[in-house]
Order: structure tokens, then sequence, then C-alpha cells
């Protein structure tokens, strides 16, 4: 089959890869009918390198169609259209009892300390191939998969792999009262529904972000908006009584815009052999800040930060006082994704688009139009907010 794979930093392409089969009894194959390109994915062509290998196959928002099921699968048979969350839980272990599919402890990949499996994602989550592919292995598929009807687009549903309940979670994560302000940093496609779900939810919501293109989508949607710059903290209080607003979701991450000294040292960690960039990232890595740090001065004393853009140093240096003094709560990580799903299926089956999901794709493509979108969207040229490619296409 045909796949996008990873080659090296800033560089993917689509080779020839072996068919995925059946190797567990819970496992199903997936015939790919839509898979996005998230902002996720951008890390791993440019930061998290030193956790790839040449030829690993990325990607981990993919839907389609059952083509064969293990033996220990009877909730799907051939045919049926699901969805493929991008994490891989079992759904009975004692993290998934309490909707942290995240943290699933049949998957968990213990050698590198971190949670759940991820589809496509390094070593540091399994290297388990991903979902930008003609074909998908699915484990776990006697609880991951969403089964979906037959009648609406790929579109309606395709992003419940990742990013709609990662915003959903990122905003119930930011804890805002009703009638009360929520602050999106990040206008790329998580922060575009955080933002959307904000406005679902009756809150007022004010989106920040340097791109006037991503800016002028959440406008679309009610949002009000403000350019990203060094003052945007003191406009944020400005507008807000003085005090900030209650909840603010980064959908940023590590890669933020304005933090030159992490900046020099991930071009610095580029340089070095892959097990030496992995313990330098695992002892002393530093994300990009610059945003978070906006948010800490910018929400309101007792308000809550609620983090979906994904953080990977371990020596990201905090203004610990400034929060300890302003009282604020800190919540994060990987979107438990079947903790959110039964709620979110309704609103993107419901004729009005209420979270605004047919409004988000700005390019489409085959797989083989791949490459040249991973560098579109990672230079934000040409409007590109959100990717979709069609394998069959």
């Amino acid at each position: 089959m045909k796949a996008l794979t990873w080659q090296g930093k800033r560089s993917v392409s689509v080779e020839e890869v072996p068919d995925p089969v059946i190797q567990e009894p819970t496992d199903a194959i997936v015939r790919i009918t839509s898979t996005a390109i998230c902002g996720s994915d951008l890390h791993l062509y440019e930061v998290l390198g030193p956790y790839m290998h040449k030829g690993d196959v990325i990607g981990h928002e993919p839907m389609g169609i059952v083509e064969e099921v293990g033996s220990g699968v009877t909730n799907l048979r051939k045919g049926d259209r699901v969805v493929i969350p991008f994490n891989i839980s079992c759904g009975s272990c004692f993290m998934c009892s309490q909707g942290l599919q995240s943290q699933c402890e049949t998957t968990q990949v213990q050698e590198k300390g971190s949670g759940a499996a991820l589809f496509g994602f390094s070593e540091l989550y399994g290297s388990v191939p991903g979902g930008q592919a003609e074909f998908l292995r699915v484990p776990h598929a006697d609880y991951g998969p969403i089964k979906v009807g037959s009648e609406l687009s790929d579109e309606r549903y395709l992003f419940l792999s990742d990013i709609l309940p990662t915003a959903w979670q990122g905003v119930e994560y930011a804890n805002v009262q009703p009638g009360g302000t929520l602050t999106v940093f990040g206008l790329g496609p998580v922060g575009q529904f955080a933002t959307r779900i904000g406005i679902h939810r009756g809150y007022r919501v004010i989106g920040v972000d340097p791109v006037p293109e991503r800016r002028e989508m959440a406008a679309r949607h009610g949002v009000e908006t403000l350019d990203y710059s060094k003052g945007v903290a003191d406009e944020l209080r400005e507008i807000t009584d003085g005090r900030g607003p209650n909840g603010i979701v980064d959908a940023v991450g590590m890669e933020a815009h304005g933090s030159p000294v992490a900046g020099f040292a991930h071009q610095a960690l580029g340089l070095l052999p892959d097990k030496l960039a992995q313990k330098a990232m695992e002892t002393a890595g530093v994300d990009k800040l610059a945003v978070l740090h906006t948010a800490i001065d910018a929400v309101r004393r007792g308000g809550t930060l609620s983090l979906s853009g994904v953080y990977g140093g371990e020596a990201s240096p905090m203004p610990l006082m400034t929060m300890f003094d302003k009282q604020l709560q800190l919540r994060m990580g990987q979107c438990n994704v079947r903790n959110w799903t039964d709620q979110l299926i309704p609103l993107v089956e419901d004729d009005a688009d209420p979270l605004g999901v047919m409004d988000l794709v700005t390019h489409r493509s085959s797989l083989e139009g791949a490459s040249a979108l991973y560098e579109k969207f990672q230079k934000k040229e040409d409007g590109c907010i959100k990717v979709v490619l069609n394998p069959g296409a």
C-alpha cells in the first residue's frame, strides 16, 4: 500500500510499504477514506525528529471502512464506517474506567514513561504505524473505533479522531463559569474549535493569533479576535474589567513564536545524533514558552489555564511565584477521546452544524500532495489552516 512516511527533519514522502495484517484477535484493518494533517504532526516534522525512524508511517486523524476484523472483535463487521481515535485504549483498565483513555494502562509505553500508545507518533508513544495511508491496523478495535452513519460526508465525522474532542476537553478544563470569558491562544484547528465550543456554551470568547486568515475564520463564528503582540496581556485585561479572562486555552504548545532562546535550543538539538538528542530533551529540553507565559500573565487571579497544545520540555522554566501568587489552576494532557465522543456525535450530525465542522478545511489533496502541504501548513502559507488527505483519490 501507499503511505506517507517520515524521512528526516522537514522531510516526508509517499512510499510503498507492506499492507497491515491482523496480529491480535482484537485488531481490525480499516481502509482509510479521509485522514488529516494535525498541528501535532508538525512537532514530528521539526522538534521530535530524534524519536522518529526513517520510514515511520505518520498520521493520527483517520477514518474509513472496516475491511477485516479479528476473532475478538464483535462490535464491528466488514463494511462499517468508523472514525479512529488517535490514542489507543482498551476501555477496560482502571484508567479507561476513569475516563482517562490517554493514560490507558494496557497500552502505556512504559519504556519511555509515556501514556497510552498513539497512532503515528514516534517511539515516545509506541512507534505504531499511523493513518496517513491507504490502510491501517487498529489495535483494540473492540473498543476504540467510533462507528458512524453512512449518510453524511467524512468531514462531519473526521475531526472526532482528535481535534474536536481535544478542543472540547480543553474548554472543559478551562473551567469557565456561565457567562464568563474564555480566551484561546492560537487559532489553528484546535483553537478554532475551542473558540466555537466556547460560543456554543454561551461564553464571551476572545481568540488571539498573529495570522490574519486565522483571525478572520474565527470572527466568522462570533469570536472577538486580537493580534498576538507583546502587549496582548494588557489588552486582554483592558477589555475584561481589568481582571483578565476567567479561563485561557493554550492551543499553541512547544513551538510558539517569540521564543528565540528556546528556538536556538531546538535547532541545536537537531544537530545531535538521535540518542544524544533524546537524552538532552529528556533532561534539559526546553519549550518555546512565550505564549504560555503570556497566558499566565493575562489570566485573571483565581483563573484556570488549560493546555491543549503539546509540550515536551523537561526543563522549561516556569514563573511559579506569579502562578502561586495569582492562585492559578493548571490543567493539561492528551485528550481522552472516547470520554467525549458521545457528547460530540449529536453536534456533528446536527444539520445546523453548531460547531462549524464544515468550515475548517482549507486544503484537500491525495496522499501524493501531502509533502508540499506539510511545508505549507508549517509555514502558515496560502491561508493553510486544516489539511485533509484522501488516500483513495
